[in-house]
């Protein structure tokens, strides 16, 4: 769909224009990536160019290349209403529906006059953009915003910092490259990047290497929480919201904590449940093997979505009633999960 949208797209960026970039809530490292490659590039030809965050993301995050331009919604939202009220193109990066930048924020895009792009990888996408480039078999949005550039036959033009940003999103959403989604195509785009200024060592060290002592004592904890259903080749491990203040959480002190549940031995099926008080909700992350699809569960039962193997969610009730839910769903899908391979 999107190559042939790609003239009039080129035909919109041929002169300059006032652009925003948007991630969804609580950005990760390929909503980060996305939209500050995207937007180093888009400045090369002289646009007014800002990524606008809904909220504030991890500080594992916080060393790429234009960190220091981006505005977030929840803190400056006055700033950012005038921005995207004035902007000619509106970029939608790694969400696909606008309830995922959060109630505020979403009523600001919808009613945006701005002509909107998405690119995205996720399933399901909603229908409000003028030019969507979605493909759920694509390892991350930063491997499409490369292919974008490519498609306006411009990859001449990524520099060390688009391919650093670019880096950043293919690695975090591919788990280092293990992840089925990574194909020979990712890691030819990989290559490219590398050959463009991308210090792939630096870039790990700077992104996983991050560890506070209590982060570490908040995964001992979480590791302590975990229960196994073996039966039903499940997982899971609970988080309290006094757990997190005992050991001073912070903003993505959880990333990747739902990774142990599922490297454990004949486990397809893992979820993380974190109690935020703020929001009242039971934050979910979960994540599978093989053909089981947590991003139906999800969707079915936890107001979320996202992929097969990787998907989030949230509850509206206590820890208690949410395990219970949880646990009480799983006999639903016990065909699935013994038959699910470990691919």
């Amino acid at each position: 769909m999107i190559k042939a949208q790609i003239p009039d797209i080129k035909s919109l960026l041929s002169t300059p224009k006032n652009i925003v970039i948007v991630p969804h809530r609580n950005p990760d490292g390929d909503a980060m990536g996305s939209t500050l490659g995207l937007y180093h590039y888009l400045k090369m030809y002289n646009h007014n160019v800002v990524v606008i965050t809904p909220n504030d993301y991890p500080d594992f995050l916080k060393w790429l290349p234009g960190d220091d331009t981006v505005l977030k919604f929840e803190s400056q939202q006055e700033e950012s209403k005038a921005l995207i009220d004035n902007a000619d193109l509106l970029f939608t990066l790694d969400f696909n529906a606008f309830h995922r930048t959060g109630h505020d924020m979403a009523e600001v895009l919808e009613v945006s006059s701005a002509t909107k792009i998405m690119i995205d990888h996720h399933q399901q996408p909603d229908d409000y953009a003028k030019y969507t480039y979605s493909d759920v078999s694509m390892s991350s949005t930063c491997e499409m915003v490369y292919n974008f550039i490519e498609m306006l036959d411009d990859t001449d033009r990524i520099d060390a910092n688009i391919a650093t940003c670019l880096y950043v999103g293919v690695m975090t959403d591919t788990g280092s490259f293990r992840f089925r989604s990574t194909t020979s195509r990712t890691h030819e785009v990989i290559s490219n990047l590398i050959k463009k200024g991308a210090d792939n060592t630096q870039i790990h060290n700077n992104t996983y290497d991050t560890n506070s002592y209590s982060r570490l004592q908040l995964l001992g904890r979480a590791l302590q929480n975990l229960k196994v259903i073996p039966e039903l080749r499940t997982a899971y491990i609970t988080l309290s919201q006094a757990e997190l203040d005992e050991f001073n959480f912070k903003k993505g002190d959880t990333e990747g904590f739902v990774n142990n549940a599922l490297s454990l031995k004949g486990i397809i099926f893992a979820a993380i449940f974190i109690e935020s008080k703020q929001d009242d909700i039971i934050k979910i992350s979960l994540r599978s093997k093989g053909e089981f699809s947590v991003n139906e569960l999800s969707r079915a039962h936890f107001h979320g979505g996202g992929h097969t193997n990787a998907a989030g969610g949230r509850s509206e009730t206590n820890m208690t009633s949410t395990i219970d839910k949880f646990i009480s769903i799983l006999p639903q899908y016990k065909q699935e999960l013994s038959q699910a391979n470990n691919g």
